[in-house]
């Protein structure tokens, strides 16, 4: 956190829950880090990895509101991913690992709950709506894939400060 902002890091936030997930842990997920959903898909190639992942993209989309309370807006995506046989006809093994990524999600926004309230101490605030999306079982083949996008908005202070120009901007 800088004097002009706030921040929190939702990648080591949910690093932090699948490293302490009894889901996750006993279903092997692994945390990674992407850069977009073109990352997301190239961590996909790696499953051999590990059967299953939770990716959170280190880019966000953000916006800047410069009304009576200033503050940056940030949307993060976090990928779930779960592999399933091949052999797959009848698609009831992608919908177990679609039951399975639905409750580690169910699982992880528990625990979301919490640090809302943690995080508003800090003028840190998660939007109340978090969509949960699943991914076309045609987007990669033996793999289930789901994401869910949060809107954080923190506090930016916006008072000008002279010691920050050697003019001031409205007199060049």
């Amino acid at each position: 956190m800088s004097v002009n902002n706030f921040n929190w890091d939702c990648s080591a936030f949910f690093e932090r829950l699948t490293k302490n997930n009894k889901l996750a842990i006993d279903n092997d997920y692994r945390f990674v880090l992407v850069s977009s959903l073109e990352g997301f898909h190239a961590a996909l190639s790696q499953m051999l990895s590990a059967p299953a992942f939770v990716a959170v993209s280190e880019t966000s989309q953000g916006t800047l509101t410069i009304d009576n309370s200033p503050h940056t807006r940030r949307v993060k995506t976090v990928f779930l991913a779960k592999r399933f046989p091949m052999d797959d006809a009848d698609g009831a093994h992608r919908e177990a690992a679609m039951t399975e990524m639905r409750e580690l999600f169910r699982q992880f926004m528990s625990v979301l709950v919490q640090e809302k309230t943690r995080l508003e101490e800090s003028c840190i605030y998660l939007d109340d709506r978090i969509s949960f999306n699943e991914i076309d079982r045609y987007f990669f083949t033996g793999c289930a894939c789901s994401y869910f996008q949060m809107s954080i908005d923190t506090y930016t202070n916006l008072a000008y400060n002279q010691e920050e120009w050697l003019n001031h901007p409205n007199n060049q």
